[in-house]
């Protein structure tokens, strides 16, 4: 699943307090779209070179370009201003509080092109805004599951209604672990090969318990109990034990489920009266921190039988 399309409204509303920003002008145009998710120093386009322009993208005016304006005639900068004006620009950001001169609000303001001023130096503005842009442009989607931080694992839990997922993720809670999000887990794809889950915004902190209700995690176990957001890690499936025709009662075999186009290692575990459900979920995901160390203790194990069936290893 891809990004919907990022306005400069949603790029300012969503960021104007950390990257300080103040719209002088284009208000108007805040629908426009930002294409890149990147941000350009249009100094060679205000020298009148725009052939590789690129104008889909936030543009950062610091001080090497608003110096170089001064040096111009007023004719001339007018000029310059029109012309870069004509691209489809989704906004121009002045760092280091810079002042634009009338004619170019006046420019942009005819454009429809936003105009916005902020207290960074260039280079650190332009480093938030990739930053920001970067998770702002992410793919996304959700997962029918609840995830749980287990000592740094990001565990997705799956299953059918019934099966006992919250008493799991509860039981998971009790022992100090953190609730990331319960029944569906929001993803996006950072970097195109990391996964990272959180809950909906409406929903975070809170988890529905079959029997009593809708309860408060933070409120009930601490601040520790709940984490915003944690990469996906493993994926575990509770299915009822009938349901399991196969178990790979070594653990040679390694499943993998597809999340936007990223392979994420997944595991079943069987269900039936009597399982202690956290207590396992708990040991697949330490499980998995050993594997992801190198440590697999399946193909130790099957190491030291063929060794042994080939007369490596005495009794």
């Amino acid at each position: 699943m891809s990004a919907s399309k990022i306005t400069v409204e949603r790029f300012y509303v969503e960021n104007a307090s950390q990257l300080g920003l103040k719209l002088l002008a284009g208000a108007s145009g805040l629908k426009r779209v930002i294409k890149e998710p990147t941000v350009n120093r249009p100094g060679l386009a205000l020298s009148g070179f725009t052939k590789y322009f690129a104008s889909k993208r936030i543009q950062a005016m610091g001080s090497a370009e608003v110096t170089y304006l001064k040096t111009l005639t007023e004719e001339e900068r007018k000029k310059r201003y029109m012309e870069i004006c004509r691209h489809r620009i989704p906004c121009f950001v002045f760092s280091r509080n810079l002042k634009p001169d009338r004619e170019f609000l006046k420019v942009a303001e005819e454009a429809n092109i936003p105009v916005f001023r902020c207290p960074l130096i260039t280079m650190k503005f332009i480093n938030r805004a990739t930053l920001v842009l970067e998770d702002l442009f992410a793919p996304r989607g959700q997962v029918q599951g609840s995830m749980v931080d287990i000592l740094g694992v990001g565990v997705i839990i799956k299953g059918e209604s019934g099966i006992g997922k919250s008493e799991c993720v509860l039981a998971l809670v009790e022992r100090g672990y953190s609730l990331v999000a319960d029944d569906v887990t929001k993803v996006k794809l950072l970097d195109g090969r990391v996964v990272i889950g959180t809950s909906a915004s409406i929903t975070r902190d809170h988890m529905e318990v079959r029997g009593i209700g809708i309860i408060d995690v933070g409120a009930m176990f601490g601040v520790k109990s709940i984490r915003h957001e944690k990469q996906v890690d493993l994926i575990v499936s509770l299915s009822d034990w009938d349901d399991v025709p196969e178990v790979d009662r070594l653990g040679m075999e390694e499943d993998s489920s597809d999340i936007l186009n990223v392979q994420v290692p997944h595991i079943t575990i069987p269900i039936r009266p009597g399982r202690d459900i956290a207590r396992l979920v708990e040991v697949a995901a330490f499980q998995s921190k050993l594997r992801q160390s190198g440590h697999n203790a399946a193909e130790e194990l099957n190491k030291r039988l063929i060794a042994k069936m080939a007369g490596d290893v005495s009794e």
